[in-house]
């Protein structure tokens, strides 16, 4: 039982509790920044595919011009 007690009073180290909020602090920024890198991927990708999307309808458009299909019916 002593043990217990000195145990718990190792954890109320000023020292201990430091590295403790120091080690989260620094894990919750890796993980900030993780996701930062990701978010900016996505954002990335998704700008790229309304490029693609803008090509693809200009593409279409001038498909059915040269088809003689102005009104979009086919």
């Amino acid at each position: 039982m002593a043990d217990v007690g000195k145990d718990l009073g190792n954890t109320a180290d000023p020292k201990n509790i430091q590295d403790l909020t120091s080690f989260v602090q620094n894990l919750l920024q890796q993980m900030q920044d993780k996701f930062q890198t990701m978010s900016d991927q996505i954002i990335g990708r998704i700008d790229d595919m309304g490029g693609r999307i803008d090509d693809l309808e200009k593409n279409i458009a001038d498909l059915m011009t040269q088809a003689g299909v102005d009104d979009g019916r086919v």
